[in-house]
């Protein structure tokens, strides 16, 4: 006998929506499961089922943004600490490129529910993803993303061949082993790694079991999304065509 699965959780595992975004379209009656509507939170459903949202949910999820900010160091990923500033308080009209190309104009309600989807230090700079829509949460930190992310890494000390070996696999956090990653000299004094995954604080702590100290750590590119021109402090929205 099949399993049944609780009906949000089907549409998350099948990038449909966010499971939170999965039990507002259920409870708005805006999901129907093989053409019949589904407007009970906790219904369970065969895996094998078609589910389909209706034009409401599309034009909904249509209407989610998602911005590129260049974070600079100084400001939290996502929660404000004593101190120091979200990076979410930088999105104004202000702020925005002056060379974004997209059409959409910006409204304040676009903050609304606005979050990062991956985290970068305080003390770290570059690329961050700030999204309402669940699909793209999801698509670049969900537990079995493999969508890739690249640094630029400032280290002072000495690295072995060794311990470059052990940068690419071998490592170990918080008791498992790290994902492969790829990593190699940019030039004398800063290492490039390309990561799939993003433990707290990995690539500090990675250099740390190394002998390496970071100074300074930059995000470049995530996925198919690069950094490129975007200057520090601004930021600009995902265009149409580009796609992590």
């Amino acid at each position: 006998m099949v399993e049944k699965v609780r009906l949000s959780k089907l549409m998350s595992m099948r990038g449909l929506c966010s499971r939170r975004e999965a039990d507002v379209f259920i409870e708005r009656g805006w999901v129907s499961v093989d053409g019949e509507p589904v407007a009970v939170l906790g219904t369970k459903v065969d895996p094998a089922q078609t589910i389909t949202l209706d034009k409401q949910a599309r034009a909904d999820q249509g209407r989610r943004v998602t911005l590129l900010l260049n974070k600079p160091i100084g400001y939290v990923s996502s929660q404000p600490e004593q101190g120091y500033r979200a990076a979410v308080s930088l999105i104004d009209a202000r702020s925005r490129f002056h060379s974004d190309r997209s059409p959409q104009r910006f409204s304040s309600t676009q903050l609304r529910g606005l979050a990062p989807a991956g985290r970068l230090d305080i003390d770290s700079q570059g690329l961050l993803v700030l999204t309402q829509d669940g699909r793209i949460a999801k698509q670049l930190i969900g537990q079995d993303s493999t969508v890739e992310k690249e640094y630029l890494v400032r280290v002072e000390g000495r690295l072995s061949e060794e311990g470059l070996r052990l940068l690419n696999h071998g490592l170990r956090l918080d008791g498992a082993a790290l994902r492969p990653a790829r990593v190699g000299w940019q030039n004398q004094a800063q290492l490039r790694f390309i990561l799939k995954e993003g433990k707290h604080r990995q690539i500090r702590r990675m250099c740390e079991l190394v002998d390496l100290t970071v100074t300074g750590l930059k995000r470049v590119r995530i996925g198919r999304v690069r950094l490129s021109g975007l200057p520090e402090g601004q930021w600009r929205y995902l265009a149409e065509n580009e796609k992590f």
